[in-house]
């Protein structure tokens, strides 16, 4: 493995699992096996370092949600499937989604960091709000009124159950809190 992909690795894990902010070169320096002054070649200060984490983390879930549009799957599945990234993304309640971890801590980031957080973001709701429009016209979602807000909603509940449940160390109240919303989806036959 590359050392620079090494250091993206050590980082993100760190990031997802302690903060941002909670680990220093000197860290990832001693998880990869290199010296301290090696990280500032690849990255020469830790906001490049964070520019680089959002960058490839936010790429890696566009691919995925990508991956999900195009499934052949009733829209419901698609919700789910998206649920299902963000618990994942848990690790059993040991870590957060990378830009959740990145959010909880925005005030040490700089502002390319915050406005790449940003993106992200708003390229989560803008799948979202596609998926929940095609939901409209099937009628998959039980109670569903505007695309936008059901986005933004959902958005907002999963990042937030996320930080919830971390904090607690029990995944299972990440389950809880998307209880409500999964009951509103219709039910699917997977073919």
């Amino acid at each position: 493995m590359e050392t620079r992909t090494a250091l993206l690795d050590s980082a993100e894990r760190a990031a997802r699992q302690r903060g941002f902010d909670a680990f220093s070169y000197a860290d990832l320096a001693r998880d990869v096996g290199i010296r301290k002054a090696s990280i500032h070649y690849h990255f020469p200060l830790k906001a490049d370092l964070a520019f680089a984490l959002v960058d490839r983390y936010a790429a890696r879930i566009a691919d995925q949600l990508t991956e999900i549009s195009n499934t052949d799957t009733p829209v419901a599945e698609k919700l789910r499937a998206f649920v299902a990234l963000y618990g994942h993304a848990m690790a059993n309640g040991t870590q957060l989604c990378l830009c959740v971890a990145l959010s909880a801590g925005r005030d040490s980031l700089s502002e390319p960091v915050l406005a790449q957080l940003t993106q992200f973001h708003e390229d989560c709701a803008a799948w979202l709000r596609q998926v929940f429009t095609a939901a409209q016209e099937d009628g998959s979602v039980i109670g569903l009124a505007d695309p936008k807000n059901e986005a933004d909603a959902l958005l907002a509940l999963v990042e937030g159950a996320q930080l919830i449940a971390r904090a607690a160390k029990d995944v299972r109240l990440f389950d809880r809190a998307m209880t409500a919303f999964l009951a509103r989806l219709a039910a699917t036959e997977m073919t």
